[in-house]
């Protein structure tokens, strides 16, 4: 009889099984910065994006967003990104790694943020939406931005085109 153990994503384990066929674990080596994709934090939301993947650690002492590279095995700097006054959580990028979109909570407050890694600057959509927000992901080419919203008092699905338009779609 063949017993199955299940280990925690710690380590991004079976992040690639819907890829190959079978779960595996990503195991890149250090970049010369001394970083990596693994941790011994927790790593949170992994999200395949083309090249990329997304995802949230603690590994610096608060929940931030962190981009690894797949084809050079290197993480990749986000300047302007993350502050310490945030925590952020389900990250999601662009097929191309441009945009990420995330949630992030301050002060008890949630909003979904977009990350320009060009302009390397965050700008809060949903800054006039008085609700709790969660759950965000952008389309493949960065044109809309879908969450999780509590306006009307239960989890509706919202769509804002990148620019911070709610869109109406029926």
């Amino acid at each position: 009889m063949k017993r199955f153990i299940f280990i925690p994503m710690l380590t991004l384990t079976g992040l690639l099984s819907g890829c190959g066929g079978y779960p595996r674990l990503l195991s890149y080596p250090f970049d010369p910065g001394g970083r990596s994709l693994n941790s011994s934090a927790s790593e949170l939301n992994p999200q395949i994006s083309g090249r990329y993947i997304v995802f949230t650690s603690d590994r610096r002492g608060s929940q931030d967003v962190y981009m690894f590279d797949m084809v050079t095995s290197n993480l990749v700097d986000l300047p302007g990104l993350n502050s310490l006054d945030a925590i952020a959580s389900h990250p999601s990028a662009d097929n191309n790694g441009r945009f990420i979109v995330f949630a992030a909570s301050r002060q008890g407050r949630s909003a979904i943020f977009l990350y320009d890694r060009e302009t390397r600057q965050s700008r809060n959509l949903t800054a006039d939406l008085q609700a709790e927000v969660r759950n965000p992901t952008i389309s493949a080419d960065a044109s809309r931005i879908s969450f999780e919203s509590s306006f009307n008092g239960q989890w509706d699905i919202f769509v804002y085109d990148r620019s911070g338009q709610r869109l109406n779609i029926p």
